[in-house]
C-alpha cells in the first residue's frame, strides 16, 4: 500500500457558483490506477464525489477525465503523488462527470443500402476501415479540439465517423457534402486529437486529411487552397516571393569554423526560403559556429504538406520524386529540417533513403558550445508539427535553458497549420488571440518558438517580439564574443 496526495475538482451546477480543488489522502496498492484513487475517496472519504466508470478496462470510455490538464482514462492512467483530478473540457452535470449526449447525438449513423443494392466489404475496405472504428467515444479528442472553441467544428469524433462511413459500401449516403459543412476544413492538423486518443487514432491523417482529398474530387477545396496548389506548380513554393530568398543568400556549402562534428543536407522549405530568410541565416551561423557542415541543393522544392493536408494530393508524388532526388544525388545520410511542418511531412509522409532530423535535435545530439546568458525571460511556443508531429520537446527547452530563463505555458495551436491560415483566416485569428492571452500570462520580455508558420502567425498576435530559437541562440554568441573582446580591451 502506499499514501497518495491528490486533488479533485468538485462543482455541482446546481448549488456551486465555480468549480473548486479539493484535496484527499488516499491509501492505494502500488500501481494503482487513478479509477482507484476515485473508489478510495468515494468508498473511504466522501460518497457524494461523482465520476463515470463502466467496464474498468479500457473499453468502453466512460472514465475519461483530465490528470494533470490531460485527458486519460482513470482505468488506465497510473496514479502517482500529487495529480490533479478534473473533468473533461465539456459541460459538466456533476463533479467529474460531464455531458456527453450533445456529441454523441452528432456522430452519424450507417445510411443502409437498399435490399438487393447491398454488398459487404472487401478485405481491401475493411483494412482501411480498421484504423478508424476503434472508437469508444470517451470523447477525450473534442475536449482538446482547439478549432471547436473558435468556429462551428463538430469535432475529431464526428469527422472520424464520417470517414468510416464513407469508406463502407454498405452505407448509401455521400458523407463529404456533410463533412464540409460540419467543419472539415476548420480542423488545424495540430494532432492534439491523436495524442490524447486511448486507442491511438489518427484521426488528422487517416480521417479528416483523407475527406479533404475526397472533397477535392467533388468540387469542394477552398478557393485559396486551390490557389496555393496553383503556385506550387508553376514555382515549386508555396508562398510568393517578395525579398531575394535565403538561397540566393547562401552558398551551396556552408563549412563550419571548426572540425567538422557532422555533414548535413539542409531542406529549407518554403517559408524559409521566401518569408522568414533571416531565421534560416541566423540558423547557418549557429550552425557553423557548433562543427555543422551544411550541404543546400537548389533543386529542391515544396514538401507537399500544404498539400497533402487540404487534400490536393495529385502533384504530390512528383513534389517527392524531386525532393528526394535532390538529397540522395548528394549521397547525404541526413536531411536537416527547420520548418516544423516539413520535418513532419518528410518523416511520415515520405519513405526517404536518408534519416530526417530536426535542427533542435542534430544540435542537441552533436552539443552546442555555450552561449552567453541573456538578461530576458522567454516563453517558448511548441509548434503542433514538432511536439506531437515529431515527439520534440525536451531538445528545443535544453537549447533555449542555456541563453535565457525558459517560463511555460500551455502547448496549444496557434492557428496557422491545416491550411486554415489561408483558407479560414478568421478562425486562425481567432486562436491566434488565444496564444496571445498565454503568452501575457507568462510575464515574458520574448516569444521563442521553432517554425516559420508559428513565427509569422505569433508575431501578428503579440505584442512580444517573436524569434527563432537559433535567432536567440546566435545573439547569446554575439553577446559572447562582445564580452570577450571587451575584456581584452
Amino acid at each position: 500500500m502506499k499514501e497518495l496526495h491528490v486533488t479533485v475538482q468538485r462543482f455541482d451546477p446546481e448549488k456551486d457558483k465555480e468549480p473548486r480543488f479539493v484535496p484527499y489522502t488516499v491509501n492505494v496498492n502500488d500501481g494503482a490506477r487513478v479509477l482507484h484513487v476515485l473508489h478510495a475517496i468515494h468508498d473511504t472519504i466522501d460518497a457524494t464525489l461523482a465520476y463515470r466508470y463502466c467496464c474498468s478496462s479500457g473499453q468502453c470510455g466512460s472514465c475519461a477525465v483530465r490528470v494533470n490538464g490531460e485527458p486519460v482514462l482513470a482505468c488506465m492512467a497510473e496514479a502517482a503523488d500529487g495529480i490533479a483530478i478534473a473533468p473533461l473540457s465539456l459541460p459538466v452535470k456533476k463533479d467529474l462527470v460531464v455531458d456527453l449526449l450533445p456529441k454523441i447525438r452528432e456522430i452519424a449513423s450507417l445510411a443502409p443500402a437498399e435490399c438487393g443494392t447491398e454488398r459487404l466489404p472487401v478485405k481491401a475496405e475493411i483494412d482501411a476501415i480498421k484504423p478508424l472504428r476503434e472508437c469508444i467515444e470517451c470523447m477525450a479528442c473534442v475536449s482538446v479540439c482547439p478549432a471547436m472553441d473558435v468556429t462551428k467544428f463538430l469535432g475529431p469524433t464526428a469527422m472520424r465517423q464520417e470517414m468510416r462511413l464513407a469508406l463502407d459500401p454498405r452505407d448509401s449516403k455521400n458523407r463529404v457534402p456533410d463533412a464540409v459543412r460540419d467543419g472539415l476544413f476548420t480542423c488545424t492538423s495540430c494532432q492534439a486529437c491523436y495524442k490524447v486518443c486511448p486507442k491511438k487514432i489518427k484521426i488528422p491523417g487517416k480521417a479528416i486529411e483523407k475527406l479533404r482529398a475526397l472533397a477535392n474530387k467533388q468540387g469542394f477545396t477552398l478557393p485559396r487552397h486551390r490557389e496555393v496548389e496553383a503556385l506550387i506548380k508553376e514555382t515549386g513554393r508555396s508562398v510568393v516571393r517578395t525579398a531575394p530568398s535565403f538561397m540566393e543568400q547562401s552558398g551551396f556549402i556552408i563549412e563550419p569554423d571548426g572540425p567538422v562534428k557532422a555533414t548535413v543536407g539542409f531542406f529549407v522549405g518554403c517559408m524559409y526560403n521566401l518569408r522568414q530568410q533571416q531565421s534560416a541565416l541566423d540558423a547557418m551561423e549557429v550552425l557553423k559556429r557548433n562543427g555543422i557542415r551544411v550541404i543546400i541543393p537548389r533543386d529542391q522544392v515544396c514538401c507537399g504538406s500544404p498539400l497533402i493536408r487540404t487534400g490536393q494530393l495529385d502533384y504530390v508524388e512528383t513534389l517527392k520524386k524531386r525532393n528526394i532526388d535532390a538529397f540522395r544525388t548528394r549521397r547525404l545520410d541526413t536531411v536537416m529540417t527547420m520548418c516544423a511542418g516539413c520535418g513532419s511531412t518528410l518523416k511520415h509522409d515520405y519513405v526517404t533513403p536518408f534519416k530526417v532530423m530536426d535542427i533542435n535535435e542534430v544540435l542537441t545530439k552533436y552539443g552546442i558550445e555555450p552561449p552567453a546568458k541573456l538578461p530576458l525571460k522567454a516563453t517558448y511556443h511548441d509548434p503542433c508539427h514538432l511536439l506531437r508531429g515529431q515527439d520534440i520537446k525536451d531538445e528545443p527547452r535544453q537549447l533555449i535553458r542555456q541563453v535565457v530563463d525558459l517560463v511555460e505555458m500551455p502547448a496549444i495551436c496557434c492557428g496557422s497549420g491545416g491550411g486554415v491560415k489561408s483558407g479560414l483566416p478568421e478562425e486562425a485569428a481567432a486562436l491566434g488571440e488565444r496564444r496571445r492571452e498565454e503568452i501575457k500570462k507568462t510575464g515574458a520580455d520574448l516569444v521563442i518558438t521553432s517554425c516559420p508558420f508559428c513565427e509569422f502567425h505569433i508575431a501578428s498576435h503579440s505584442d512580444k517580439p517573436v524569434k527563432n530559437i537559433m535567432t536567440v541562440l546566435l545573439e547569446g554568441y554575439r553577446e559572447k564574443d562582445r564580452l570577450a573582446q571587451e575584456k581584452k580591451e
